[in-house]
C-alpha cells in the first residue's frame, strides 16, 4: 500500500499504516534541556463509554502453495523552534466552522520525532503542513515545535514539560509513544495524538483518556469503509478478498472482512505469495482458473497499486501465462496446446481497494491497467478542486503518495486543534484536507470520524466520485 514507494515509513507511523496509517513505530526524546516536573495529578475521570462490540472473526484465507522452478517541501529544521504569531487579524473563518473563536492568547505545542532516523521524514512532512496551516490563520495562537527522538521515557518527559508550559499539545506521532502517553497518570491537558495506541479500537482494550483524541490516518478505516461502499454498490454479493503475507496487507484484509461480516454477506479470503513483492504467476494462473468456476460478486485487494496492476492482467487478455523461464525440449516443435480463452466477465469484475491502491503522481502507470478499480483516499491525493485543498500550499513534489499524506494530517491537525482550543466540549464538523471529519471532545471519551473520498481509476489516474 494503505506502503507502495514509502512502506518502510508507513510502517512506522500508520494505525494500521498503513500506509501510515494505519502501522507500528515508537519514539520520542526531549527537546530541551529543561528538567521535567512531576506535575499535580490529572482529576478524576468520567465513566468510560462502552467497549465496542468484538470484530466477527473473518475465514481463514486460503493459501496457494506453487512449486516454483529454480523482491517534499519541509519547515526548517531546529531543535525546540517556537514561531511566534504577529499581531496582523486572523483572516476570515472557512464556512464549514460556524462558531467564531474568543480572542483570547493559546499556546500549542506541536510534539514530533523530528530527531529520529526512521521517522524524521515523515515527521517533518506533518510539520510542514502543520504550519503551513497555521500561517493561514493565526488566529492569536502561538506554535512550539518540540523535537524529540525514538524513546517512549524521552517522549514523556518532554510531553510533561509542554503540559507545564502550554494549553494544548498536539502528537506523538508514533504509535509507540501514543501508547505510553495513553496508559501514563501524565496526561492534563487536551492532547491531539497522531496515531492510535496499541490496541485500540478491538475487543477488550481500554478507552483512550477523556482529554486525548487520536485522530491518525487509518488504512484499516479505509478498508472498512470501502466495504461499506461495495455493500451498497452490489447488495447481496460475495466479495473474494485477496492480500499476501504482508502484515500490514492482512490487517487491511482483516478489516473489511469484519465490516462485511456485519452486513451478513459472504466472503472468502485468499493469500498469494508475493516473492521479492511480485506475485506470483502460477498463483495467479490457479486464481483464474478459480473465478472461472466460481465467480464473486466483487473483488477486493488489499495488496499494493502494483500487485493489483498484476491480477488485473490475470484478468484480461494481456496476462502471459507462460513460465518466466521456461524450459526447452524436443516437444517445443510441436502445435502448442490451445489456451483457454480469456474471459470478459472476470476483467469486468468489480475491484475495490484502500489509499494504498494511489501511489501518487510519481507512481501512477500511463497505462490504464487499473482503469475501473475503485478506492479511497484523501481529497489532498484526488481532489485539486476541493475548496479546503486550494488554500493551502502544496509541498515540492516528493513522489511519494504516503509523504504528502502526512503533510495533509498536519494541516487538518492545526484546523481541529484552533476548533478544541476555542470549543472545549462538544461535537464540531470539518470538511478537511483528508476527508470530513466529525469530532466529539470534552464529555466523557473522545470520538474522531473520518469519512473519506470515494474514487475511480480513469485513463490511469484515480478521479473523484460520489458513491
Amino acid at each position: 500500500m494503505k506502503l507502495s514507494l514509502l512502506c518502510t515509513v508507513a510502517a512506522l507511523v500508520s494505525a494500521c499504516s498503513t500506509p501510515f496509517c494505519n502501522a507500528p513505530g515508537g519514539l520520542c526524546a526531549p527537546g530541551s534541556s529543561n528538567t521535567s516536573a512531576a506535575g499535580p495529578l490529572p482529576p478524576a475521570r468520567p465513566a468510560p463509554l462502552p467497549k465496542p462490540p468484538p470484530e466477527p472473526t473473518p475465514p481463514p484465507a486460503e493459501t496457494f502453495a506453487v512449486t516454483l522452478p529454480g523482491l517534499a517541501r519541509t519547515a526548517p529544521a531546529g531543535a525546540g523552534l517556537t514561531v511566534t504569531p504577529d499581531a496582523a487579524p486572523a483572516p476570515a473563518r472557512a464556512a464549514d466552522e460556524a462558531a467564531q473563536p474568543s480572542n483570547a492568547p493559546i499556546r500549542m505545542s506541536l510534539l514530533l520525532p523530528l530527531r529520529s532516523e526512521t521517522l524524521g521524514l515523515a515527521a517533518s512532512s506533518v510539520r510542514a503542513g502543520f504550519l503551513a496551516a497555521w500561517e493561514r490563520d493565526r488566529d492569536n495562537i502561538t506554535v512550539s515545535v518540540v523535537e524529540t527522538g525514538d524513546l517512549p521515557q524521552d517522549v514523556l518527559a518532554s510531553y510533561a514539560r509542554a503540559q507545564q508550559q502550554d494549553d494544548i499539545i498536539i502528537g506523538p506521532l508514533a504509535r509507540s509513544a501514543v501508547s505510553a502517553i495513553a496508559a501514563s497518570p501524565l496526561l492534563q491537558k487536551p492532547t491531539i495524538a497522531l496515531n492510535y495506541p496499541d490496541g485500540y479500537g478491538v475487543a477488550g482494550a481500554a478507552p483512550l483518556p477523556p482529554l486525548m483524541l487520536a485522530m491518525g490516518l487509518s488504512i484499516e478505516e479505509e478498508a472498512r469503509q470501502a466495504a461499506q461502499w461495495a455493500a451498497a454498490d452490489l447488495p447481496g454479493s460475495t466479495a473474494l478478498i485477496l492480500s499476501t503475507s504482508t502484515p500490514w496487507q492482512r490487517r487491511v484484509a482483516a478489516a473489511f472482512a469484519a465490516q462485511w461480516q456485519r452486513h451478513g454477506l459472504p466472503l472468502k479470503m485468499v493469500e498469494l505469495s508475493a516473492p521479492d513483492g511480485y506475485l506470483s504467476d502460477p498463483e495467479l494462473v490457479q486464481l483464474r482458473a478459480r473465478l472461472r468456476d466460481d465467480t464473486p460478486g466483487l473483488l477486493f485487494s488489499a495488496m499494493s497499486a502494483d500487485q493489483t496492476r498484476q491480477l488485473r492482467g490475470a484478468l484480461g487478455d494481456a496476462f502471459n501465462s507462460e513460465p518466466t523461464n521456461p524450459t526447452f525440449s524436443t516437444a517445443d516443435a510441436l502445435p502448442p496446446p490451445p489456451v483457454p480463452a480469456p474471459s470478459p466477465q472476470l476483467r469486468a469484475l468489480p475491484i475495490y481497494g484502500t489509499s494504498a491502491l494511489n501511489p501518487g503522481s510519481g507512481g501512477n502507470s500511463p497505462t490504464q491497467e487499473l482503469d475501473g478499480v475503485r478506492l479511497l483516499d484523501l481529497p489532498w491525493q484526488i481532489q485539486r478542486d476541493h475548496p479546503a485543498v486550494m488554500v493551502y500550499p502544496h509541498p515540492l513534489q516528493s513522489n511519494s503518495a504516503d509523504i504528502e499524506r502526512l503533510y495533509a494530517l498536519g494541516i487538518d491537525a492545526y484546523r481541529v486543534a484552533r476548533e478544541l482550543s476555542r470549543h472545549h466540549a462538544g461535537r464540531f464538523h470539518l470538511d478537511g484536507v483528508t476527508g470530513r471529519l466529525t469530532i466529539d471532545f470534552g464529555q466523557g471519551a473522545a470520538a474522531f470520524e473520518r469519512i473519506e473520498q470515494p474514487a475511480v481509476y480513469k485513463n490511469g489516474v484515480p478521479l473523484p466520485v460520489t458513491p
